[in-house]
């Protein structure tokens, strides 16, 4: 019998499929004891479960390339450390020697331990991890039993389910999986963002969907709105019909924007930067029409290896990067690693109990001098095969900007007599992503020479919400007040000194958010190539003056919903 779920839309893309249910992780293992003859053999087959597991997932961080290591890679990180977590491993032997439990019912005690040390927590955040702990478990719980311990789909199914991690979407979209459907998640989560750059329809926060629906249920499914329908009928089958023509003559629409300019329609030409992260993703950049590289990250350089790369292993990839705009200018960033990930680059650091606030960014640079030196010797000699910029990450005070300032001068003039050629000047610049920057731009702005708004961070602490906790998902918004205010103001302080000002973060690539940031003044936007067609269709269709005109009226909204009916009443007929 029909029924509807409605959920949030996070990934636009209709589909028709049948449902594959995935119940929560839960591990209902009965208490079993073992005879002490058996126990090191328990031992033995727990431990080859947990390498089994460790395996996998590090074959999986092989086959990410571009984008996906960034937004993949970090939750692997985490699962990986998990694994390798003295505690979880020392428990997990003492309760099977001492207790002598079998390895599940070890697993089962192990877990209920660790996860309530979680959730007494004060920190939403670590509260929130109890996720990566189940999802961890149940992979070592799968593999003990010698079954695939990774999510499995089967081509033409739709996934339905509790939460789905980032590292799962690539698997099963490779599988063939049409569609996914969750009863939590955010639509500003990482997997979220991750879906929207698969082109994966992705609905979440659909309740009721899991007590519903069964396998083998049909589903069709409208990412873009977020409906979910069981059984649909035939208007339900001639309206996804529909969706599915309109999405094809859309594509076939935007291809066309490949080579049209980004211009709005009172003249106004606006730039369009990429993201990028590896050679795939600058060519796409180029192919797209893209005015160059606004943001490329460096860290997948340095991940997983045991040593860091030379100077001339870098350069070689910056001047690829640089050549592969054909003279657009890129801006690569130098390298954003924290406590939590650094370990593993050979970069020895303390542990901390919170690295998003601790030593990483420019600050793990400047802590390191020879590895900020060696970066800024490779980033200056690529600067000599076409237009080169330098973006700081995590700046918070004009020391820090000084201090690279000081540190590229030498470098540059070091070069220049070893005989390389080099830019005439490579522009320095500062990401405003921690809001104390944002404040005290007037201090050094006239030590940089442009600016890149990181709006992930930057919401995440003005407001004190992490994204990824569903208990927030109210209150971590790019449309708060707060953060239109301040980014109004990056942005006209950039303007008043002829500083250019850039947003890099997900709200640039959202063609929803496009009004609002060129009422803002924004005029760069640097964002993933996969919606870049979309967002060029929409600025196609602004008039940036009269966007403008209404500017007042946005800055004077005092909660999240007037700046949404803001937005609905300027948002144009595209």
């Amino acid at each position: 019998m029909r029924q509807e779920f409605n959920g949030h839309g996070a990934s636009r893309g209709s589909a028709l499929g049948r449902a594959r249910v995935r119940l929560p992780h839960v591990l209902e293992v009965l208490e079993e004891h073992i005879p002490a003859k058996a126990v090191e053999g328990e031992v033995a087959r727990l431990h080859a479960a947990i390498a089994t597991v460790r395996n996998e997932m590090f074959a999986l961080r092989e086959r990410l390339h571009g984008a996906l290591v960034h937004e993949v890679g970090e939750f692997l990180d985490l699962h990986s450390l998990l694994l390798d977590d003295p505690e979880l491993l020392n428990g997990l032997d003492e309760l099977i020697r001492t207790g002598r439990y079998s390895a599940d019912y070890a697993l089962r005690l192990q877990r209920d331990r660790i996860a309530s040390v979680f959730q007494t927590m004060d920190d939403a955040y670590f509260r929130s991890r109890v996720d990566d702990i189940d999802q961890v478990i149940g992979r070592v719980h799968a593999a003990l039993h010698r079954h695939d311990s990774s999510i499995s789909g089967v081509a033409g199914e739709i996934l339905v389910t509790d939460n789905v991690a980032p590292a799962e979407l690539v698997q099963l979209q490779a599988q063939g999986v049409m569609a996914i459907v969750t009863t939590a998640g955010s639509v500003l989560s990482h997997s979220a963002i991750l879906a929207r750059s698969l082109h994966l329809p992705y609905v979440v926060g659909a309740a009721q969907a899991l007590q519903r629906i069964n396998d083998g249920d049909v589903l069709a499914v409208d990412g873009a709105s977020g409906r979910v329908v069981l059984e649909p009928d035939a208007n339900d089958l001639r309206s996804h019909r529909g969706r599915v023509r309109e999405l094809a003559r859309e594509r076939k629409q935007l291809h066309r924007l490949r080579r049209e300019p980004t211009r709005t329609t009172d003249g106004v030409d606006i730039k369009l930067f990429a993201n990028a992260e590896s050679r795939d993703d600058v060519a796409e950049a180029h192919a797209l029409g893209a005015a160059g590289v606004g943001l490329y990250r460096t860290e997948f350089l340095f991940l997983q290896r045991n040593e860091l790369p030379d100077e001339d292993e870098q350069f070689r990839v910056y001047r690829d990067v640089v050549l592969g705009m054909t003279g657009r200018t890129v801006t690569i960033r130098t390298l954003d690693l924290g406590a939590d990930k650094a370990d593993r680059t050979g970069l020895a650091l303390r542990d901390e109990p919170n690295p998003a606030l601790g030593l990483r960014g420019i600050r793990l640079s400047l802590a390191r001098a020879g590895l900020l030196e060696s970066q800024l010797r490779a980033l200056v000699r690529a600067s000599g095969y076409g237009p080169l910029r330098i973006l700081l990450p995590m700046i918070s005070s004009r020391e820090e900007v000084r201090a690279v300032r000081s540190m590229l001068k030498r470098v540059t003039a070091r070069l220049r007599e070893e005989g390389h050629e080099v830019a005439e000047q490579v522009p320095l610049g500062a990401m405003i992503e921690v809001p104390a920057a944002a404040i005290a731009l007037p201090t050094f702005i006239g030590a940089v020479d442009f600016l890149s708004i990181g709006t992930n961070d930057l919401v995440q602490y003005l407001l004190a919400a992490d994204r990824n906790n569903e208990a927030l998902v109210n209150l971590y918004t790019p449309l708060h007040p707060a953060v239109i205010r301040l980014v109004r103001d990056v942005i006209r302080l950039g303007e008043s000194k002829g500083k250019p000002v850039a947003v890099c973060g997900e709200m640039a690539g959202d063609p929803h958010f496009a009004p609002m940031l060129l009422a803002l003044g924004l005029t760069e936007f640097s964002l993933h190539p996969a919606t870049l067609l979309e967002l060029r269709r929409t600025i196609r269709h602004c008039d940036l003056g009269q966007l403008k005109a209404n500017a007042a009226a946005l800055l004077r909204a005092r909660d999240r919903t007037a700046i949404e009916e803001w937005i609905h009443a300027n948002a144009p007929a595209v």
